[in-house]
């Protein structure tokens, strides 16, 4: 037959990437909700600045624990059934963090569903790769983290006023049956590669021969890339300021600095996420015109660690210079998107699945040190630790600025790591086992 001459049209190749695209929507909903429920969580589970951060960093640690096999999963067993596995976990996990009445039973919750959403993103790019031409690769990458934020605005104001109105427990409860809806869509929809739907694929079989490699074999080829390295520490430091400021602390920030409502710091925060999510597409557009990765991610950096060390480091901000300055944080911390593609680009295709492994994990390092390093280094300010509804009552400016410092600290790493990272000038390189990139 000749149906598999036939690439799937554009309409079928973004239906696919979808399925991956509203997991990781629904991952960044939980990823950032205890921004805004800190207080509800304060309350039912009696906790302190260090404990709210811990409670919240669990979700990372299995998280980033999960990145590894996930990229090579994706490689040797295929992006659907984790997609699948990963989305009724999910629901599950969600369900008992709702019925969770100690914090010992909602933090084993918040842990799992943390690795349960993280198969989204390496799946979907995976599913890229074979449903999307190379050349629209940075662009999937990008829409993702649009994906992403808008499920972060989901869990601002919205999330906000549905607490207000059904609970924070039921609202809970109505994701984890969204994520069961969505696992019942990718097992009847959902196919690793179009030739299982008769068309062809847009990854050269030639290039897959990853499903025969074994795994630590190629997790080793993937450490042995200097790239590799770079690119795994330079989005923790991105991506763990802007998720410990909009996921966590930037609430408490602004409500207890700057003296906003809890709705309004909360949109603040959603704005952050917004910028982010704007920012994405846009990189990976201007990185395919001007034809680099490495540059546009570097300016951005820089241009973002400056917008955090005003917020940080000067206090007194009007409120729409603050917007201003979080805006600009926000959207030009999306440079990280760019380093999936240059990964990929600078190491073996067949790598694919698990350098963005290895790279995600790096992105979600930062968060999961961040948060709870902050909620520390606050409740060190104090001679005994904020246990009340205002968990960040007589947290001054200069307690935040002390708290924060790390945030910047890593930001700075992450502008030598993008220095010292290798261009691929939008085009795939293939490299010897033995290359060290």
């Amino acid at each position: 037959m000749k149906e598999e001459k036939n690439h799937p049209s554009p309409l079928q190749s973004w239906l696919i990437w979808s399925s991956g695209g509203l997991f990781f929507l629904l991952g960044f909903f939980h990823r950032v909700a205890p921004a805004v429920l800190h207080r509800e969580l304060t309350v039912d589970f009696s906790l302190s600045a260090s404990s709210l951060g811990a409670l919240t960093s669990l979700y990372y640690y299995s998280y980033t624990a999960m990145q590894i096999p996930t990229g090579l999963l994706a490689d040797l067993w295929g992006p659907r059934r984790l997609l699948a596995f990963g989305l009724i976990s999910t629901a599950i996990s969600s369900a008992f963090f709702a019925i969770s009445e100690e914090l010992f039973w909602a933090g084993v919750a918040r842990f799992l569903i943390g690795g349960s959403v993280a198969v989204a993103f390496v799946t979907t790019l995976k599913l890229s790769s074979h449903w999307l031409p190379p050349k629209r690769y940075a662009f999937a990458a990008g829409m993702l983290l649009v994906a992403g934020m808008t499920g972060a605005v989901f869990a601002g104001y919205p999330l906000h006023q549905a607490t207000i109105l059904f609970g924070w427990r039921n609202v809970t409860l109505a994701s984890a049956l969204l994520a069961l809806l969505m696992a019942v869509l990718v097992f009847m929809f959902v196919r690793d590669d179009p030739s299982e739907k008769g068309l062809k694929s847009y990854l050269d079989k030639e290039s897959s021969g990853q499903k025969e490699e074994k795994i630590l074999k190629s997790l080793g080829r993937v450490f042995r890339f200097s790239n590799t390295w770079f690119l795994t520490i330079a989005p923790g430091g991105i991506v763990g300021a802007v998720l410990t400021f909009s996921g966590l602390w930037g609430v408490p920030f602004l409500t207890e600095v700057y003296h906003l409502e809890n709705a309004i710091a909360a949109t603040l925060c959603s704005l952050v996420m917004l910028a982010w999510a704007l920012s994405g597409p846009i990189y990976s557009l201007v990185s395919e015109r001007i034809q680099l990765r490495r540059m546009p991610y570097l300016i951005g950096t820089m241009i973002s660690l400056i917008s955090w060390s005003l917020v940080f480091l000067i206090p007194g901000w009007s409120l729409g210079i603050l917007s201003l300055l979080l805006f600009l944080a926000g959207f030009f911390s999306g440079g990280m998107i760019l380093g999936f593609a240059q990964g990929k680009e600078t190491l073996p295709l067949s790598l694919s699945g698990t350098v963005s492994g290895v790279i995600n994990m790096g992105v979600l390092t930062g968060p999961m040190l961040l948060q709870p390093l902050v909620g520390f280094l606050l409740d060190s300010t104090k001679p005994t630790a904020q246990t009340s509804l205002e968990i960040a009552v007589g947290f001054s400016f200069e307690d935040y600025r002390f708290a924060f410092l790390p945030v910047l600290i890593w930001l700075v790493l992450s502008v030598l790591a993008l220095y010292l990272s290798q261009e691929s000038y939008c085009k795939n390189k293939i490299f010897n086992e033995t290359n060290s990139g």
